[in-house]
């Protein structure tokens, strides 16, 4: 005589699975996010800025007044800024990658402080007669913070930092006479050979 099993009773589905599933989708993205690197460093962007400080450098030169001097080179930045801001969301946004994500707003928040520092270090030694010192100090730390952020960046980014900040350390011991054309080799040759590796290697 063959044995009765019992049935089983079937597992009931359990309750909103699709709503657990976008959640752990959600959760998977957002890791990755914060862990990724943040690829939208535009190197066209950099070259044109390192061209623009190229001639910059040029003007700067000609100038006859520490004062006419320093505001080229604040115009400069605020150019460089714009450049730098506009084409990398360009790329960010070709790339459908949100500028402030978890890569984008740490290497934001990296960059900031040393920029922040130069700022104040500009007006306080300008306000002691110290304008020698200003493109050494521009350039170091200029490279500390590209230095920082590259941490959240592409591999080559770091490197460009180090690169500035050992071009700094060598322009606050180099004649004073030798600032406009440190300023040209840091913020226009290694921008533009720089930026044209990104172009090269990561897309634009």
């Amino acid at each position: 005589m063959a044995t009765v099993h019992p049935i089983r009773p079937q597992p009931e589905e359990p309750v909103d699975l699709h709503a657990r599933a976008m959640d752990n989708l959600r959760f998977i993205r957002e890791t990755m996010e914060r862990a990724g690197s943040f690829t939208a460093v535009s190197g066209w962007g950099t070259v044109i800025t390192g061209a623009t400080a190229m001639g910059a450098a040029w003007v700067a030169s000609r100038q006859r007044s520490p004062e006419a001097w320093l505001a080229v080179w604040w115009a400069e930045a605020l150019f460089s800024v714009a450049i730098g801001g506009w084409t990398t969301a360009r790329k960010a946004r070709a790339a459908k990658m949100p500028l402030l994500s978890g890569p984008g707003r740490k290497f934001a928040l990296s960059l900031a402080p040393p920029l922040a520092a130069g700022a104040f270090l500009t007006a306080f030694l300008y306000g002691m007669g110290l304008t020698a010192a200003l493109p050494g100090v521009w350039l170091l730390l200029f490279g500390t913070g590209v230095v920082t952020a590259g941490a959240f960046s592409v591999r080559v980014v770091p490197v460009m930092g180090i690169c500035f900040m050992l071009l700094g350390g060598a322009a606050l011991f180099a004649p004073a006479a030798w600032g406009n054309v440190l300023m040209a080799a840091g913020f226009g040759g290694l921008y533009m050979v720089f930026g044209l590796i990104i172009a090269w290697r990561y897309g634009g």
